[in-house]
């Protein structure tokens, strides 16, 4: 199972607006991505209340992983996403 580690990137975590970016992307992805806070339960990346209930900020980290081996590219891309600051697009 491929995993990646990403630090959130935007100013104020990921609440509406920045969650439902990263939703969307983890949607279009095409693998059934998973994020997680290091340590705790993982829940599906697509699904924008449960990445809200997370309650992640700017400087956290989440491990982002997916069942399929070839989802590598697309976790990193996902990793790359929340590295940015979504509140300034």
């Amino acid at each position: 199972m491929p995993e990646r580690v990403a630090t959130i990137g935007s100013a104020s975590g990921l609440h509406a607006r920045p969650a439902a970016l990263f939703t969307q992307a983890a949607a279009a992805a095409g693998h059934e991505v998973s994020i997680a806070r290091e340590g705790g339960p993982a829940v599906p990346a697509a699904s924008v209340l449960m990445v809200m209930s997370l309650g992640l900020k700017q400087g956290d980290q989440v491990v982002l992983s997916a069942p399929d081996e070839a989802a590598g590219a697309a976790l990193a891309d996902l990793a790359d996403l929340l590295a940015r600051d979504l509140d300034a697009q």
